[in-house]
């Protein structure tokens, strides 16, 4: 699955996912009470503690997907391309399943979840 087109997409969308998760994690470091309440939480310090430590691991995950992105061979980015496909998809469902009532923000947060899973799937699938 090494198509020239469909390595191209598939590190677009990685660059484009990278910057996505990047500001998100800068928001869960920074005002992990403001995404809290977003997502309609009653805020901790414990959950506070809990979504920095989230943020971290997406500042990783970011740094990670920009660099298979900038500087991996096709073959990585095929196999980055269908892992994200699936986490993507993954990240809106469990979205949805979040133990408080849904609002505008959490049904706008599964949405980009699922979008980045259907652009995985649409670089995947170009030829």
């Amino acid at each position: 699955m090494s198509n020239e087109k469909s390595v191209k997409r598939i590190r677009l969308v990685l660059r484009t996912g990278s910057t996505v998760f990047g500001l998100s994690a800068l928001a869960l470091i920074i005002t992990p009470q403001i995404f809290n309440a977003l997502l309609g939480f009653t805020t901790s310090p414990e959950l506070e503690w809990s979504m920095r430590m989230i943020g971290i691991t997406l500042v990783a995950l970011a740094g990670n997907m920009f660099s298979v992105a900038s500087r991996g061979k096709d073959e990585t980015v095929a196999y980055s391309g269908r892992v994200m496909l699936v986490s993507a998809f993954a990240l809106g469902v469990l979205t949805l399943l979040i133990p408080v009532p849904l609002n505008w923000f959490t049904i706008t947060y599964s949405i980009i979840g699922f979008g980045f899973s259907a652009a995985y799937g649409w670089a995947i699938a170009s030829k």
